[in-house]
Parts: structure tokens; sequence; C-alpha cells
């Protein structure tokens, strides 16, 4: 879709329903400039907020079955930053509980002969986190983050695209930071590494 499309919420979320990639690149073009913005205002970090639109479409086009073509697509697009935002806030709420809770708990005591079993332990739960990824995932986030070879190289060796790889990359990351967040607190409170 090189020139403008004049194509209505309507006909677009009517074609991206029946699985149009040119309707999905169209919708994409015409929110996320105002999305990602929408984002911003209402955070702090650029990055969160350009991850939160990027997410709200991956999910667009995964449930796109469900969408009411009537309606457009413009509701279930803002409906979803909100709802991301709101579950970011909640989820920022609850690690700055636990901060908190586990600053309060340090003071109290702290046993320096213990750091080289945590250490191990926490090296273990991220390798079974790592191990826990799709195959896939896992050896390209493997090939980049053990053996250090940039997404071209490792696009090369797995015969990809570099932004299949970099998406891998980017969701591996999100899925792991996601499950390790509470135990990287703990290790940066305690300084384990």
């Amino acid at each position: 879709m090189g020139t403008k499309c004049t194509l209505s919420d309507i006909t677009l979320t009517e074609q991206l329903k029946l699985g149009s990639h040119l309707a999905y690149t169209e919708i994409y073009e015409r929110y996320f400039g105002i999305l990602y913005v929408h984002a911003c205002k209402r955070m702090y970090n650029h990055e969160d907020a350009r991850d939160l639109v990027q997410e709200t479409f991956f999910n667009l086009w995964t449930r796109r079955e469900h969408l009411i073509p009537e309606k457009g697509v413009a509701p279930y697009l803002y409906r979803s930053v909100r709802n991301g935002l709101i579950d970011l806030m909640s989820k920022q709420s609850i690690c700055s509980k636990y901060i908190t809770s586990l600053s309060e708990l340090s003071k109290c005591s702290v046993s320096i002969t213990d750091y080289p079993i945590r250490e191990h332990q926490l090296a273990a739960i991220i390798e079974k986190e790592i191990d826990a990824l799709s195959p896939r995932m896992r050896e390209v986030f493997i090939l980049s983050r053990k053996q250090y070879l940039s997404h071209k190289e490792i696009a090369e060796q797995l015969h990809t695209s570099e932004l299949t790889v970099k998406t891998q990359i980017k969701q591996a990351l999100r899925i792991l930071r996601g499950k390790l967040s509470l135990i990287a607190y703990l290790a940066v409170l305690f300084r384990i590494y």
C-alpha cells in the first residue's frame, strides 16, 4: 500500500478479519504513531510505550477473527493500549511493594556466607527459564547472548531474516524479564552478581 489508502476502518477491519496482510499494514501505519504518542503521555519510559504498542498490534493480528467490523478497529486498539497501561502500572506497583518489603528485610539481617550458593541458584533458575523457551527462540537467544553473534550473523547461520532474529530475541527477553523480574530485584538487592 504505497499510496495513501482511503479505505474506511470498517472495510479495513473486514479485510483484516479475513487475514489480509495489506489491511493489517495499513491499520498499523494509520494507528501506530497515534497510539505510541498516547502511551508515551502516560508512561515515563518510551521504550516500554513502544513495546506496549507493538504488543497491541501483535494481539490485533492474533485475535483478528474476533473483531466486529461494524465497530472498526480504533476502539479495540485504544482499549488494548489502555488495558496494557493499567496492567503495567499494576505490576510496577506490586514490584515497588516487594522492593520496599525486601529492603526492610535486608536492613534487619544480611548473611554474606551464602552468596555463592544464591549465585549458583540464580544461575540455575535463569538457565531453567532459558531452557523453557521454544526451541527456535532458545537457539536464537543463546547465539545472541552467550555466543555474542550479531543479528545478521545469526540470520545467516539459521537461514532466516534479521527481522525474525530481532523479533525472537525481543520476545525471549520479554518472557525472561517477566519471569525473572522478582529474582533480578533480589539479585540487585542482595548484590548476588
